[in-house]
């Protein structure tokens, strides 16, 4: 199993599992949908995609989007999307997913990475709490984490 980024050229590559995670949230399946959607965010250059690769088949993903701040004169990044494959889940592909994006995010100057999970996501909260993420806030449906970055780490 290898982590790559996801260029627009490869998008097809995940397609299907971001067509699933929004199922997984309760949206309609809609591949044509997943598919722009996609595209689009790579063709403008508004997310970063890193895709879990085994066998040349993509069992999970992770996409992020950037968050500015005018007074730091910074970009930090949300994390915002996270699914892997039911079939492969629990050997760890997900936290190499998040371990990647940190990485990427560190060396892009981020001071941090935030995002948010369903509260009733038990098994996301463990693991984003585990890699070091600290809730710092909730509504009734989501949670929200942020992991600090140090340019030491």
């Amino acid at each position: 199993m290898k982590i790559i980024r996801i260029e627009q050229s490869q998008c097809e590559l995940v397609v299907k599992l971001f067509n699933d995670y929004r199922i997984f949230y309760k949206q309609p399946s809609d591949i044509d949908l997943a598919r722009a959607f996609l595209q689009q965010r790579l063709k403008n250059n508004e997310s970063v995609v890193f895709a879990a690769i085994d066998s040349d088949v993509a069992i999970g993903f992770t996409q992020l989007y950037p968050k500015f701040s005018s007074m730091r004169a910074i970009r930090d990044w949300v994390l915002n999307d996270l699914f892997v494959d039911p079939k492969f889940r629990k050997k760890g592909i997900g936290e190499k997913l998040i371990q990647e994006a940190i990485a990427f995010a560190r060396l892009d100057g981020a001071t941090f990475v935030d995002l948010s999970t369903a509260v009733d996501n038990y098994t996301a909260q463990s693991l984003y709490e585990r890699i070091g993420f600290i809730r710092k806030g909730n509504d009734s449906e989501f949670y929200a984490y942020r992991k600090k970055l140090s340019k030491a780490e």
